[in-house]
């Protein structure tokens, strides 16, 4: 069986994100492909009690804190939907991923980078 692919869609809130993977998932279907959707922070299950609380949470949140629940959350997301789609032959699209992180943690919040991409690689499993 042929692996599916993997597209990420990265960009500021508002910016179209949500707009332009469906436009796209409606073509690829029209076109015969097998498509999910995810994001980040988010999917299913524990990923959405942790984009619950990263989103709704009213108390303070270091820096890290919030690295570790995104980071969290993006282990879950690749185990548990995107890798059994991939190798379900399906074409995933992702709102959200490890570009993300870098921005928001590394340049938004000054966090270190190569810590960052090092801590993506160990969420994502190295992929």
């Amino acid at each position: 069986m042929k692996k599916g692919l993997f597209i990420t869609f990265e960009g500021a809130d508002g910016c179209g994100k949500t707009t332009q993977i469906n436009l796209l998932k409606k073509y690829l279907e029209e076109n015969g492909h097998n498509v999910l959707l995810t994001r980040e922070p988010g999917g299913k299950g524990l990923g959405e009690k942790v984009r619950e609380i990263l989103l709704n949470y009213d108390g303070p949140v270091s820096d890290r804190c919030e690295s570790f629940l995104f980071l969290a959350d993006r282990a879950q997301n690749v185990d548990v939907i995107v890798n059994p789609a991939l190798e379900e032959g399906k074409i995933v699209l992702c709102d959200r991923h490890t570009d993300s992180t870098v921005a928001y943690q590394g340049y938004g919040r000054g966090l270190d980078l190569e810590k960052i991409h090092m801590l993506n690689n160990l969420a994502t499993g190295g992929k």
